[in-house]
């Protein structure tokens, strides 16, 4: 959720903003992107108790209120950084710069791959959905070997990926490959370079993509009742770029492929762009509410339909920006950037559902009650996939690195 999604209007209920509504904050300010701060602003959205749970969800999400009981929220998420790039970076690799390996790449270095046809860490765009802030190399597979590297693909597209059709027989293409395969292989065996290695193998799953990704991008099989379940045909644009996303994500996850990461579409309010479409620095009630609208239903269905399938409990699904929103309004009718307080859940895959962790002061500001770091979060996600975060490491130069840094704690409150 590229941007910040305000966690005091969607999965943080804060009473106190609207007993104070237009009041100074009480606590001193620290500086925020614009400095533009005004007083504290209420929420346009009213929070209701979900599910056997009761977990406090806002109307934003009515769709994904829906599965409050299979849901872990962590409402005292912190992040280090202020700033989009640097906190995309930091949401993804777990440094604030780039060069490091992407979550999805730790996990498809970690875990292998199940499926020889399709690269184990896609990405999934469609409509004007580009990457974050901080561009592709928050997808990177940084000095992991290339095959971990993310595959970005168009899921409206013509081609979902440049050149996925075939421009010559198959009997070509197989004697360029094999001499191809003939001089690196040579080249590997003279300097047991492991991007070599990778290379050969990016361009065997390459050769297989031609068949396999048409394939899983081609939803003319599904039924009329699950395009609607995703929300396609409903004539909202971003609603329908979404959920064939979330749509295409189950096909994917059915395929075996390990990690897929989807990618919002700008609605092009308060400031928000096609890398960060949640910053609504202005119109906050309009902007959340079109960028939520897209993403609410899809999500949501994607969960209905892991769980109808049996792939609900294998599955596990995250839902994070790089930070939160302020609780004091910028300008008249925006919220500025909130690193010291913020939301995300997870749900599926050995999550205790309905449950709330940590929690932000009364005006949700600051995290105060069992504050998390981005390490916490990927030291869970990996315990959650069955992977010691402090063993899943990779030596380059000199040094053992791991996504968790040399911090991270599981969150074990989170583990069913």
């Amino acid at each position: 959720m590229s941007g910040g999604v305000s966690h005091v209007d969607s999965f943080d209920p804060k009473p106190e903003l609207a007993k104070r509504q237009g009041q100074p904050m009480p606590v001193p300010v620290k500086p925020t992107m614009f400095n533009n701060n005004g007083n504290i602003m209420a929420s346009p959205w009213e929070f209701k108790h979900r599910g056997q749970s009761g977990m406090e969800i806002s109307e934003l999400f009515p769709h994904i209120a829906g599965h409050a009981d299979s849901m872990a929220v962590i409402r005292s998420m912190t992040s280090k950084v202020n700033e989009h790039a640097q906190g995309n970076y930091l949401a993804h690799t777990g440094f604030p710069f780039m060069g490091h390996p992407s979550a999805g790449a730790w996990v498809s270095y970690g875990l292998g791959t199940e499926n020889k046809d399709l690269p184990g860490f896609i990405v999934l765009q469609s409509g004007g959905a580009t990457p974050p802030h901080g561009g592709v190399g928050v997808f990177s597979n940084g000095y992991l070997h290339g095959q971990h590297q993310a595959s970005v693909l168009k899921a409206d597209g013509l081609e979902a990926l440049p050149n996925i059709q075939p421009h010559e027989s198959d009997a070509v293409q197989r004697q360029r490959l094999s001499f191809i395969k003939g001089m690196d292989d040579h080249f590997l065996r003279e300097a047991a370079e492991p991007q070599v290695e990778a290379a050969i193998k990016n361009y065997e799953t390459a050769y297989r993509m031609q068949t396999a990704v048409p394939e899983l991008c081609d939803i003319s099989g599904e039924s009329e009742a699950t395009k609607a379940l995703y929300g396609l045909g409903s004539g909202d644009p971003l609603v329908e770029g979404y959920g064939r996303q979330a749509l295409v994500a189950r096909r994917l996850i059915e395929r075996g492929v390990r990690f897929v990461e989807l990618s919002c579409l700008n609605a092009g309010i308060g400031a928000g762009n096609s890398p960060n479409p949640w910053d609504q620095h202005g119109k906050i009630r309009e902007g959340h509410g079109a960028m939520a609208r897209q993403v609410d239903q899809p999500i949501a269905a994607l969960m209905t339909d892991l769980k109808q399938r049996g792939l609900f409990d294998d599955t596990l699904i995250l839902f994070t920006g790089e930070f939160g929103r302020t609780p004091f309004s910028q300008g008249s009718d925006g919220r500025d950037h909130n690193p010291y307080g913020f939301s995300a859940w997870m749900a599926g895959g050995g999550v205790r559902g309905g449950t709330a962790y940590g929690a932000t002061d009364e005006l949700g500001y600051y995290a105060v009650e069992k504050v998390a770091t981005f390490y916490d979060y990927y030291a869970t996600v990996l315990h959650l996939l069955g992977i010691d975060h402090e063993k899943l490491t990779y030596r380059f130069g000199g040094r053992d690195f791991r996504l968790t840094d040399v911090h991270g704690n599981v969150i074990k409150e989170l583990v069913s």
